[in-house]
């Protein structure tokens, strides 16, 4: 989920959700109708619309990190501004497919142009394929979050490829204020407003960057289109999920790293191939490597490198991994 949705890749290609304890809520009674991914297309367009500002926290085991998000709808489409509190400084401007990444300790902007979703977006399609995958449970008392009342939309997995989410949305707007990531065991992550500012209020002059960069160093990050199947990769993705892009990035060293993002809609997996450079180019874990919520898995696929990563079970990305075949084109 967005989170985050995420996580040695481009700067602009990480965000993740976070965790707390699991706030009481009631199931809808069995007379409503159950709900449908439209609640979920509401809070995706509140957050793609709404003029709103805010601090939310990041939260997963003894991490917590605090962000504020400036987002403003004008008629050049949307804008956004999002700066990291606590770390490193780092901050994003995007103006619709396009985001500048402000590092200030290296005075360096990277420019990657993509469409992003970063909370409180919480789909990353129009959700239709959501109720074959989870079960929507629409809480029948509402919580508060912020200061504003919200009611939670809990999605249950119906099976074993995925993790649950429960998702607050704002009474008034759709918008999501709170989103948690669940496992068998509770909460596993959770993302939540702590201050939260909706409509007229939010001024443009807050989307302008904390630093002057017009003598720092742009980097365009350049990304081209692949096709993996073309090049003889099978990967076999989970049930319900779907690529959503593929592309090759240029990392350090001249690195060539290509990337297939899929989804399910609501959560993500990410695959990602780049070429074997020798023992001493092997990565550190190869193996499964859990991260709180992100689980990772590396192996050697003949002449390169393969990782899968996703906020989702260990499982899903071993069993990912392991059935990924690659078949040279001389030979198909």
């Amino acid at each position: 989920m967005t989170v985050a949705r995420l996580k040695g890749v481009a700067c602009l290609a990480l965000a993740s959700l976070g965790l707390m304890g699991p706030a009481p809520m009631a199931i809808a009674a069995e007379a409503q109708p159950a709900p449908g991914p439209e609640i979920l297309q509401k809070m995706q367009d509140a957050a793609r619309n709404l003029d709103y500002a805010g601090v939310y926290t990041y939260q997963q085991g003894n991490i917590v990190l605090s962000t504020r998000v400036v987002h403003i709808v004008d008629g050049t489409g949307e804008r956004e501004r999002i700066s990291l509190l606590d770390g490193r400084p780092r901050e994003y401007i995007r103006h619709n497919e396009t985001t500048q990444c402000l590092l200030p300790d290296d005075r360096v902007v990277l420019v990657e142009r993509r469409e992003s979703e970063r909370f409180p977006a919480v789909l990353f399609d129009d959700g239709e394929r959501l109720p074959a995958h989870y079960e929507l449970q629409l809480a029948d008392t509402p919580d508060r979050v912020a200061g504003r009342e919200c009611r939670d939309l809990t999605l249950v997995p119906r099976d074993t490829q995925r993790f649950g989410f429960r998702i607050c949305a704002d009474r008034d707007t759709g918008l999501p204020l709170r989103a948690q990531t669940l496992g068998p065991e509770g909460v596993l992550a959770q993302i939540v407003f702590n201050t939260l500012e909706i409509g007229k209020g939010v001024a443009s002059e807050a989307l302008a960057p904390t630093w002057n960069t017009s003598e720092w160093k742009v980097v365009e990050i350049p990304i081209k289109e692949v096709d993996l199947a073309a090049e003889g990769w099978r990967i076999p993705l989970p049930p319900g999920y779907e690529p959503l892009t593929q592309v090759a990035r240029q990392m350090k060293g001249g690195r060539e790293v290509k990337h297939l993002v899929a989804s399910d809609g609501l959560s993500t997996l990410s695959v990602f191939i780049e070429a074997y450079s020798g023992p001493e180019g092997q990565p550190h874990d190869l193996g499964l490597v859990r991260k709180g919520v992100l689980s990772v898995y590396r192996k050697r696929i003949g002449d390169h490198w393969l990782t899968v990563l996703g906020e989702v079970p260990a499982d899903t990305v071993r069993d990912l991994a392991h059935r990924t075949e690659y078949v040279p084109l001389a030979v198909r």
